[in-house]
């Protein structure tokens, strides 16, 4: 498997990584959404309902899980941090080492109130409760989220730059 960085990022296990093609180690974040997600138990969890990227970085930041609910109806969601996360390239689904109870008391939303994901204080939570280091942390900064999640340097475009 090929690795550009230290920085842990989801898993992998099974799957042909011989194959030609995308996939497993690179994939259009389209072909993950609703894909199940279960725990280690092979209790199911939910689904994958978006894919989240930090665009400054350009890192997967967190997977959007679906639970509950029926047909989109009545589900909760969470914010999974990506590095939480293992993909089975066999069975076609994520693993989530958390319990299914424990899962009921995560930070969690609805469709209609997403939380600030920029937010350092909200992204500190998420990754304490799944215990996950924020992916935004480097060797040498362990502590503040702010300095690098949620300040990016924007330019100002105007409709004659397009």
């Amino acid at each position: 498997m090929a690795t550009f960085g230290s920085e842990k990022q989801a898993n992998i296990v099974g799957g042909d990584i011989q194959n030609e093609g995308p996939g497993p180690e690179i994939m259009a974040a389209d072909t993950l959404e609703g894909d199940d997600v279960v725990n280690t138990r092979g209790e199911d969890l939910g689904n994958i309902k978006d894919i989240m990227i930090d665009v400054p970085s350009g890192r997967v930041a967190y997977a959007v899980l679906s639970s509950g609910g029926f047909l989109g109806l009545g589900d909760k969601l969470f914010a999974i941090p990506w590095s939480a996360l293992t993909l089975d390239a066999d069975r076609k689904c994520f693993i989530l080492d958390v319990e299914k109870d424990h899962l009921k008391n995560a930070p969690g939303f609805d469709k209609d109130h997403w939380p600030s994901m920029a937010d350092p204080t909200w992204a500190n939570e998420v990754h304490s409760f799944y215990g996950q280091k924020g992916y935004w942390r480097g060797q040498t900064e362990q502590s503040n989220p702010s300095s690098t999640l949620g300040s990016t340097d924007r330019t100002e475009i105007g409709p004659d730059d397009v």
